[in-house]
């Protein structure tokens, strides 16, 4: 993350190529239903009902005017309606909802759930491939990207929150990987989604991200890349786009940062994936965020604070939050009675293991019985939602932490 730069930064540049530099291609093809999906067949026709899997389309509009898709699994592969609570799925940064699907069915988070009888919703951040939309603004207008994460917390997840809540009547679980646990971390500080909430799975948990180790995110941040990119006056972030890449040149001839490998100089030495299903991810993956939210990570990896968008001024900071500097999201304020999972991994260079002890140093007054800690220790942060094994070493737990709430 800062979950997939962070997420997923799989950049390369012509330059760097013709320079010798051995770089991954976004552009490469791939024949599968996911890596040739687009934006007018929808998730649920190119992805979900080719494997035989009821899914339906849904879209939900935030208070701030984006329009968001949704798509939910009413059933796993049976047939059977389901009989268990509603699920919500919601993935990191420069990913979609499509992480939740992009391995086998047996091996798939969203699928897995249908088959157990949860009632799976899969949620598409603003500015991924099918969430566009707005009630006003146009994408390629640059007021369309002014926004980070706060505005995920503040405005997405409550909105995607109460939909599901109101289709389905029931209070739901939540799953969020890298940014997805972000957000919730957020508006669960700010006391915002409890009422509608059962409990939350937390897959590679960001609230600090001061000991980040992936040598591309270094890179990115010490080289003010977004930054130059805002001022520049690129708001989209999208690592397709010729100045994205023209300004990350630099990065991949940056000692320690190998080009040809950069899931694993972003994400860790992921232990268990499967090379296919990796190729396949990496044609889909680059989604577009906004270039102000890159800025934001960059900032919480300088600061290692958690806290809302720094305008890089007091007078800015005290016209949007009437105090000099922007306010801090308080984790020790998470009601103890929460229920929570964590699941981390030992090798993972986005979520170090410091950092996500600084966020359990502040849940150290959480319930015993209401939080459950999983630490793998060969698994980095792609491993959680695209390993081979994960369906017994992370969701089988989870599934069971479910259960009991």
């Amino acid at each position: 993350m800062a979950t997939q730069i962070l997420g997923i930064l799989f950049c390369v540049s012509a330059a760097a190529a013709a320079a010798g530099t051995k770089v991954y291609s976004f552009n490469s093809q791939n024949s599968t239903s996911v890596s040739s999906l687009n934006a007018k067949d929808g998730i649920c026709k190119s992805v979900v009902e080719p494997l035989g899997y009821a899914c339906q389309e849904h879209t939900v509009t935030t208070k701030d005017g984006y329009i968001l898709s949704l798509q939910r699994m009413p059933s796993g592969l049976s047939g059977q309606a389901a009989d268990k609570p509603p699920v919500l799925l919601q993935h990191g940064l420069i990913v979609d909802g499509v992480t939740w699907l992009m391995s086998l069915p047996d091996e798939s988070l969203a699928f897995i759930l249908a088959d157990n009888g949860y009632d799976v919703w899969i949620s598409n951040g603003r500015g991924t491939r099918f969430s566009r939309g707005h009630a006003s603004i146009d994408p390629y207008d640059s007021a369309y990207w002014d926004w980070t994460w706060d505005e995920l917390a503040a405005y997405d997840l409550p909105a995607t929150f109460q939909y599901v809540h109101e289709q389905t009547g029931q209070n739901l679980h939540y799953v969020g990987h890298s940014q997805g646990t972000l957000i919730a971390l957020a508006a669960f500080s700010q006391g915002k989604l409890l009422n509608m909430l059962r409990s939350a799975v937390l897959l590679c948990p960001v609230a600090y991200l001061n000991h980040l180790t992936s040598p591309f995110a270094r890179g990115l941040v010490d080289l003010f890349v977004a930054e130059d990119l805002y001022w520049l006056g690129q708001h989209e972030f999208s690592l397709r786009g010729p100045v994205v890449n023209k300004l990350l040149e630099d990065i991949c001839i940056m000692p320690g940062i190998d080009c040809s490998d950069l899931l694993t100089a972003i994400t860790g030495p992921n232990c268990c994936l499967n090379s296919s299903r990796t190729k396949i991810f990496l044609d889909y993956v680059p989604q577009s965020t906004a270039t102000k939210n890159i800025i934001h990570l960059a900032q919480m990896i300088r600061t290692g604070t958690i806290a809302m968008y720094d305008y890089g001024n007091e007078n800015d900071n005290m016209d949007h939050y009437g105090q000099p500097t922007p306010p801090v999201y308080n984790m020790t304020s998470i009601p103890n009675d929460l229920p929570l999972f964590l699941g981390y991994g030992g090798k993972d260079y986005i979520t170090d293991v410091r950092d996500v002890q600084v966020l359990l140093d502040n849940l150290k007054d959480h319930d015993g019985d209401k939080l459950v800690v999983q630490y793998t220790d060969e698994y980095a942060h792609a491993d959680f939602v695209l390993g081979v094994n994960a369906n017994q070493i992370v969701y089988d737990p989870a599934i069971a932490f479910f259960k009991i709430n």
